[in-house]
């Protein structure tokens, strides 16, 4: 019997590490203020990425996107060059940013700076333009009927040290774009984010490869003196509705020189959209609307 209950103990402390639970994986703290300073994306460096400038084009004023990639479907790539010739003529068409409208995912991506704020059950992710924010819900699915919205229904996870996010149901209509280049989208869009940290070397490489194409704000800039991490946002988009296969691109952001957040407010524009000199232009952006009625 003696022998009967040793057995018994010994088992049982043998088995008692498996019945422990594992420690909490801990989760990366992304907190901060982060900077991107300019407007645009970092193209992969293979593999299919969304619209860029055409060969001799560069920065947020001459916005003459390349209607011949791949990616984009017919009437995608003719939207593209509508606007492009639109940019040429010395004028700016009409997009979310210079509307002053509500800035859909990925548009918003193009924020000079973010700030991340995690807690237990959710992620709110700040924007600098317009005081703007999304939420995303941690561990959950989304709801089986979804109300579309401008930032869309967010969920997220964390993987090891990348936190991923996941969303669908952004709102269309009005001037809504995915791009500088009013890329257009349907409902069909969905878009995944991954955030995780990089190091400098691979930010900086990243951050000079955006720059290239879309110039430097240095109103924004990253601290000169700071060496460690970057964050990187890389995201991949999948809209069936006008593109023939997903992409990827990415945004990459340093410690910004700003220590708090500036005011940025945008009031709604309809009526004006600006020359390349930034001046109001004299031909009006206000939405068409009849003088008398149709019957």
């Amino acid at each position: 019997m003696r022998w009967h209950l040793s057995v018994a103990a010994i088992s049982s402390m043998v088995a008692l590490p498996a019945c422990a639970q594992a420690p909490a994986q801990a989760i990366p703290d992304f907190s901060g203020l982060w900077a991107h300073p300019n407007v645009g994306w970092e193209y992969p460096v293979s593999g299919p990425g969304p619209v860029r400038h055409k060969a001799g084009a560069t920065g947020s004023a001459l916005l003459v996107g390349d209607d011949s990639n791949p990616v984009l479907k017919p009437d995608t790539a003719a939207i593209i060059r509508r606007n492009s010739q639109i940019s040429l003529s010395g004028l700016a068409f009409p997009d979310p940013d210079n509307q002053c409208m509500s800035q859909p995912v990925p548009y918003v991506f193009w924020n000079f700076e973010i700030e991340l704020l995690q807690q237990k059950d959710k992620v709110t992710i700040l924007y600098n333009h317009d005081h703007d924010f999304r939420e995303v819900r941690l561990n959950q699915p989304h709801p089986a009927k979804i109300v579309p919205s401008w930032h869309g229904d967010s969920v997220g996870h964390y993987e090891g040290d990348t936190l991923v996010v996941d969303t669908v149901g952004i709102k269309t209509g009005g001037f809504s774009s995915i791009d500088r280049f009013g890329t257009p989208y349907s409902e069909a869009l969905h878009v995944v984010e991954r955030y995780r940290f990089i190091d400098y070397a691979a930010a900086k490489e990243a951050m000079a490869r955006g720059e290239k194409e879309w110039g430097h704000v240095g109103a924004y800039d990253v601290d000169p003196a700071y060496r460690g991490r970057g964050l990187q946002l890389e995201f991949k988009v999948d809209d069936p509705g006008v593109f023939t296969m997903p992409w990827t691109a990415t945004v990459t952001y340093l410690p910004s020189i700003h220590t708090e957040w500036e005011e940025r407010v945008c009031a709604e524009n309809v009526e004006h959209y600006y020359t390349l000199t930034r001046y109001y232009s004299d031909r009006s952006a206000h939405i068409p609307t009849a003088l008398k009625p149709d019957f």
